[in-house]
């Protein structure tokens, strides 16, 4: 392909750097990319183009996707696969434009080519002889027949022209050697000249016809073998990237364990690995240095005469204060015993064990290797990596340690609040520490409901609201005075070594008493060891929880795991702030364990300079005392998935709930029960007929706009619902829920409108569709 002798012209070809996904070691890589006839070919270098071409795919049989702003994808249907990055977004439209129609110009040439051939697909002429071997795959050989074929008909139809043109010149000759006047025979010396030139023409045609045969028989061994090379080459790539792999694992293991050994060693000066050949342009959000992992303030503990200080002290602290640091310090932090009523007690005994999880191997590489750079959420994937609840019962996991809510509710203090609240927020990681399995992706319409009003004071709903980005809006109302609500959807980037799982959307908790109103979003989920090693969960990023009524703030930071770092694994730290700024409290913990709390007594400016030379803030503090604790996972747990007593409880079997409820979902219900492969054919089942129901409303709502466009009686602005002018390709409206403007953040999102619990007193379902 590199030895082309005529360069196409200017018109149609397209040249550029593009930054090609090479693989999971080295990430994105600069290559010079050529277009032209058809055939996109890259170089690593302008100065390759004469001698070594890296790769050609053919677009007349590629398609062309875009994945976001900068990223596109070509693709052949399997064998080759070019995962491309554009230096900005303006460079990739223009790439974008350029292959469409160059693709549309390779489709419709081969379309000509096909409909000459079938012309003479029928000539019973003997097939040219095979120069090029018999080790060619039976497809050159058809190309070499039909090749020959032709090339015999033009023979043939060469030697008829001869025949006839000789003929037409002895007859020109005889008339010449007639006496004519001087016009006539000048007119047949002009005719026997073209005559000859048409002779001359025609042999001059054959030839070519002949030499190209003889070119493409005696180049085609060489194209099969070149063919043949890249095969193996590409096998022999994938058996590298395994054991490279493997080998990387091995020297993680050996690093951590000397590490280990030199812990007492000072490592202030260790350096951390560098963005180089072993990681892509993502990595630094998996590894970092001592250094970079140092804590933002620092904490000591405060004076001894801090201790014996009355609320009315010299120490500057008001009274509000100092009551917040007693009711945290003397009241348990766990649920009162004396239960404010009767009801609580639990009346319905629930499960307490699932069926086993069945040992069935599947090579995880042998599917992601396909997904990288790819939104997961767009790509069905087996129920062998899921695990038997779906994303809305995940949701409601949430809700596994709600007694920090309850406590928060009591609160007088907004300081002492925010503790719980943020307690409670990094609370909802715990479950995921072990938990490796995938939810599954919830169909559009699917609800859970978790009704656990007399055994914790609770009801809440969650609802699939959106399929294309998926999201799901979830309502919690307690009878011990505070409510829960959020619209959460979920990015997910397989990135060769690790899968990066982002919730997009934004949490509420809001309490009657105090009319509190606190917000908060989630941080990146990563796992780890996807092609090679054991699967492991780490949280990292930070967010602010926010008391939108009296401003103030809980600043948290979830570290990353880093084999440089001495500090404590999956740490998370955090300071409770007033409006003003003023440090009251500092938490910290781990996101899998406990959080503790610690009052501030006096603040300063000191300690040890920062990463940027700046001096970090030197807390005084009381004594930690414990904020929440993990609760123990259930006997057995790691044959189940690893599950909480809570999540165990989730896909039991209720009456009364909805025809939509997850507990009702076959392929689900299937995988519980250890029946994967009737699970993945219904599970099949079930995306297909909601890709039917898709399909049906994407109709109707074109059929809408048809009509309404139709109508040129109706003034554009006499609309009473402005939704129907701009009507979207699928009119899905969401059950229980309503889209709205929130209040708080200005964002659109899907607030509970109430209905279902009274619908459900009712056993009245209708409205809700046949999901299932």
């Amino acid at each position: 392909m590199s030895e082309a002798k005529n360069p196409a012209p200017a018109g149609d070809t397209y040249k550029g750097w593009v930054f090609k996904w090479t693989n999971y070691i080295k990430g994105y890589q600069r290559r010079w990319f050529v277009l032209s006839n058809g055939l996109l070919s890259y170089y690593r270098t302008q100065a390759e183009m004469g001698h070594t071409c890296r790769g050609t795919i053919n677009l007349a049989t590629a398609t062309i996707t875009v994945d976001d702003a900068c990223n596109f994808v070509i693709s052949n249907g399997g064998a080759q696969t070019y995962h491309l990055k554009a230096s900005c977004e303006v460079e990739r439209q223009k790439w974008i434009t350029a292959l469409e129609l160059a693709k549309a110009k390779a489709v419709r040439m081969q379309a000509e080519s096909d409909d000459s051939g079938d012309d003479f697909s029928s000539s019973p002429l003997p097939a040219a002889p095979c120069q090029g071997g018999c080790s060619q795959n039976p497809e050159v050989h058809s190309t070499l027949r039909t090749l020959g074929s032709k090339v015999e008909d033009l023979s043939t139809c060469n030697d008829l022209i001869s025949k006839h043109g000789s003929a037409l010149q002895r007859s020109l000759s005889e008339l010449d050697s007639l006496r004519l006047n001087t016009e006539a025979g000048e007119k047949i010396r002009q005719v026997t000249e073209r005559a000859t030139l048409f002779r001359i023409t025609s042999n001059a045609m054959i030839n070519a016809c002949r030499d190209f045969l003889a070119l493409a028989q005696a180049h085609s061994k060489r194209w099969q073998k070149a063919l043949q090379a890249e095969r193996e080459q590409r096998v022999r790539l994938e058996e590298a990237l395994e054991q490279l792999a493997k080998q990387h694992n091995h020297l993680e293991r050996a690093f951590r364990g000397a590490a280990q050994a030199n812990a007492s060693v000072d490592s202030k000066g260790a350096v951390g690995p560098g963005k180089g050949e072993g990681s892509d342009e993502e990595d630094e959000n998996e590894f970092f240095d001592a250094m970079e992992e140092a804590p933002e303030f620092i904490t000591v503990p405060a004076d001894p005469q801090f201790h014996k200080r009355s609320s009315s002290n010299a120490s500057g602290l008001n009274s509000e204060m100092c009551a917040d640091d007693q009711s945290l310090n003397e009241e348990p932090l766990a649920m009162n015993q004396e239960s404010p009523s009767q009801d609580l007690v639990p009346l319905k005994k629930r499960r307490v064990r699932i069926p086993d999880k069945p040992n069935y191997s599947l090579n995880l590489w042998s599917i992601m290797k396909n997904c990288i750079g790819k939104d997961l959420s767009k790509i069905p994937m087996p129920v062998n990596f899921n695990e038997p609840i779906s994303m809305l019962q995940r949701l409601s996991e949430d809700l596994e340690y709600h007694e920090l809510l309850d406590k928060a509710a009591k609160c007088h203090s907004s300081l002492e609040q925010m503790c719980y609240v943020t307690a409670f927020c990094v609370s909802a990681y715990s479950t995921t520490v072990y938990r490796t399995g995938k939810p599954f992706n919830p169909l559009l319409g699917e609800t859970f409901e978790l009704d656990r009003r007399r055994e914790s004071g609770y009801r809440s709903l969650c609802e699939q609201v959106s399929h294309h980005p998926p999201a799901a809006a979830h309502h919690v109302i307690s009878e011990r005075g505070w409510t829960l609500r959020q619209e959460i959807t979920v990015a997910s980037k397989f990135r060769g070594k690790y899968l990066s799982i982002m919730p997009l959307g934004t949490i509420h908790a809001s309490f009657a008493k105090s009319n509190n109103h606190y917000t908060w979003k989630k941080v990146t989920t990563t796992v780890h060891n996807i092609i090679v090693g054991k699967l492991w969960i780490d949280q990292s990023g930070e967010i602010d929880v926010v008391n939108h009524t009296t401003g103030d703030r809980c600043h948290l930071k979830f570290a990353p795991y880093s084999y440089f770092s001495r500090d404590v694994a999956r740490k998370v730290t955090g300071v409770v702030m007033d409006k003003d700024g003023k440090a009251h409290y500092v938490l910290s913990g781990t996101w899998d364990e406990k959080m503790e709390f610690s009052r501030v007594m006096q603040s300063s400016r000191g300690g040890e300079n920062g990463t940027e030379g700046k001096q970090k803030t030197v807390y005084q503090t009381l004594k930690a005392r414990e904020l929440w604790k993990r609760n123990p996972l259930p006997d057995g747990a790691e044959n189940m998935y690893f599950f909480t007593a809570l999540a165990l409880t989730l896909n039991e079997l209720e009456e009364g709930v909805a025809p939509t409820d997850s507990r009702r979902r076959p392929d689900q219900r299937l995988m519980e029960d250890g029946r994967w492969d009737e699970a993945n054919g219904e599970k099949q089942r079930l995306e297909e007929k909601q890709r039917s129901a898709r399909r049906e409303r994407e109709r109707e709502a074109a059929s809408q706009r048809a009509s309404s466009q139709s109508d040129d009686a109706v003034d554009e602005d006499s609309f009473a619902d402005h939704s129907l002018k701009s009507a979207p390709h699928d009119n899905y409206r969401a059950r229980w829920f309503e889209l709205c403007q929130d209040q708080f953040t200005g964002e659109q999102v899907h607030i509970y409108k109430g209905g279902y619990w009274e619908a459900k007193e009712l056993g009245s379902w209708e409205g809700c569709q046949d999901i299932y």
